[in-house]
């Protein structure tokens, strides 16, 4: 298990109290530090089952210079969003945890932590 984190984030060290209070084997990923690539960041989506823009922070400062409220979310700008989000790595929603099963959650709540722990 993997979790994508911003230590400034409070939602990410609710994550990581939970965790290691569940005794959870786990590896820390600082996602700000060590960014992933667009091909990670697409493997991520599949394991979220999810589309770039689903966990895209487009309130950030660099979603509104880059007019990302208005881009289209379609098939066609799937590949700009993901482009966006290597550049921009503080737009990626937090935290994301990869599970053992192959699959990933957003985890800004308790109950996603623990759903990622079961897997």
């Amino acid at each position: 298990m993997e979790i994508w984190i911003n230590p400034a984030c409070s939602k990410c060290r609710g994550a990581l109290t939970l965790l290691d209070a569940e005794g959870a084997d786990y590896t820390v990923r600082r996602y700000l530090e060590d960014v992933p690539s667009e091909d990670e960041l697409r493997a991520v989506l599949d394991r979220l089952g999810l589309e770039p823009w689903d966990i895209t922070r487009t309130q950030e400062d660099a979603a509104k210079d880059l007019g990302m409220k208005e881009w289209a979310r379609d098939a066609a700008t799937r590949d700009r969003w993901v482009r966006a989000l290597a550049e921009h790595p503080r737009l990626i929603q937090r935290p994301i945890i990869t599970a053992d099963d192959g699959t990933a959650v957003v985890a800004r709540s308790e109950e996603a932590v623990r759903d990622a722990l079961s897997r």
